[in-house]
């Protein structure tokens, strides 16, 4: 579903006062809002049409260094701008920011306005467009965890500008809260102004629960077109932060926040349609699958070690594949068994679907749904036959396909893949494959806590 909020109601809630501020907003690389505060009368006149950005926000990283080495910009091109123009379908009041609407923004070149090729966004709406050709809906859904922590996010700070470390960081809860109605009721403060935020924003809300750890949470929005999802998707990790903010709580994404707790993953539950029918149901089969279905299915087991870069991308998000977290090590599949890489749900009903268990909280919404695109689509069009299915505790099984275990090989393996430079291009590898050895390079050159504790006094 998308925004909520027409460009006419948008004038007639500045006329009423009850609007003052729009929010521009592109994403970036790291799946993040970026964009510029707006007086709602200015954006009512002109800038809905399109306003600019620096074009550095598709090359820096997490902390907005301007990484060297991008074929896009440096500074030798000396970062120009990028045009952000509206999408007016996204339109959303914000409810939890005061007389506040949000609209999120496709990145175009400043001088040809032709998309930008390696914006997330685009490189979605191109394998959505692809898939379209081919006759098919798109339809997806993110089941979205994160751990909320009784930590405000300015001492956070404030004691990483004292000791150089985080310390100290206090779960919600203190208990394992995995369904459990009682400790969740103790997070209601934040968990219930997100749901009915989200909801007030037109994104459709269906649950939040608590999830296999002390203070972990898990947020699930209504299946919807793929684009939409991935809207969704980034605006609910938004609003989940400045909520915790206002509430003097803080909230970490982080694949892996700490190596004794559960990882947090982001499921990406995948389905296509034809005219309103469910492409991937065969009432005939034996588990409902339609052969469609299972080329899809063939395809992303085929292709998984080249696209995990884009459903883990940081060097943390690797130490999530734990035996026995539930984050998966093997890239195999089997019907509802949440130690496969690949879990079938809704056997025998229209809602069947392959369920991605791989990727992370971390993940950008778009490339990894567009990867996981990109690759069931290669497996239709190729007619991939898959392979039989495997049942019992994955974790085990010997001689079962392994998910790449580090960012380094993730990256060559997305590097080398001819399936992604002919659905993305090659100049979009080799940005994501830029992107992701910076990364790398930054992990192998800073000393950890892990290397003082251990080697100080020892070595």
């Amino acid at each position: 579903m998308p925004g909520n909020l027409s460009f006419d109601a948008l004038k007639d809630a500045a006329t009423k006062g009850e609007i003052d501020t729009v929010l521009v907003a592109g994403i970036d690389m790291q799946g993040r809002l970026m964009g510029k505060r707006f007086h709602v009368q200015n954006f009512l006149d002109t800038s809905w049409q399109e306003t600019h950005c620096c074009n550095y926000l598709l090359a820096t990283d997490m902390e907005m260094n301007t990484v060297q080495g991008y074929k896009s910009t440096s500074w030798e091109a000396g970062y120009g701008d990028y045009v952000m123009k509206a999408d007016l379908a996204t339109l959303r009041r914000i409810p939890w920011l005061e007389g506040t609407a949000l609209v999120l923004c496709d990145l175009l070149d400043h001088h040809t306005h032709a998309p930008v090729p390696h914006s997330p966004r685009a490189v979605l709406k191109r394998q959505v467009a692809r898939a379209k050709e081919m006759g098919f809906d798109v339809m997806m859904a993110t089941e979205l965890e994160f751990y909320l922590f009784t930590n405000s996010y300015d001492s956070l700070r404030e004691s990483f500008q004292r000791t150089g470390q985080l310390r100290d960081l206090q779960t919600i809860s203190a208990h394992n809260e995995d369904y459990a109605l009682f400790q969740t009721t103790k997070e209601e403060d934040v968990m219930r102004a997100l749901r009915n935020g989200l909801y007030g924003a037109g994104i459709p809300v269906e649950c939040s629960k608590g999830e296999a750890d002390a203070g972990q949470e898990e947020i699930n929005i209504r299946y919807s077109d793929a684009l939409d999802t991935a809207d969704n998707h980034v605006i609910t990790k938004q609003a989940t932060k400045e909520i915790a903010w206002s509430k003097g709580r803080s909230v970490t994404f982080m694949a892996k926040y700490d190596h004794r707790r559960a990882g947090s993953s982001s499921h990406v539950h995948q389905s296509l349609w034809s005219g309103g029918t469910p492409v991937f149901q065969d009432t005939a089969d034996a588990h409902g699958m339609s052969a469609t279905m299972k080329h899809f299915l063939a395809g992303q087991l085929a292709h998984i070690g080249d696209i995990t870069a884009f459903l883990a991308p940081y060097v943390n998000s690797y130490k999530r594949f734990t035996v026995g977290m539930f984050a998966p090590t093997k890239a195999v599949w089997s019907r509802d068994n949440r130690t496969a890489g690949f879990r079938v749900c809704g056997e025998g009903t229209k809602g069947v679907r392959v369920e991605c268990r791989i990727g992370g909280a971390d993940l950008n919404p778009y490339m990894a749904m567009a990867a996981l695109l990109a690759a069931g689509l290669d497996g239709i069009e190729k007619k991939m036959p898959l392979e039989p299915e495997m049942k019992g505790d994955m974790y085990q099984s010997e001689g079962a396909r392994t998910i790449p275990g580090t960012l380094r090989e993730a990256a060559v393996k997305m590097h080398g893949s001819a399936m992604l430079r002919a659905a993305f291009g090659a100049d979009v590898i080799d940005h994501y494959h830029h992107a992701a050895m910076w990364e790398v390079s930054e992990h192998d050159r800073v000393v950890t806590d892990f290397e003082l504790n251990r080697l100080m006094e020892r070595a």
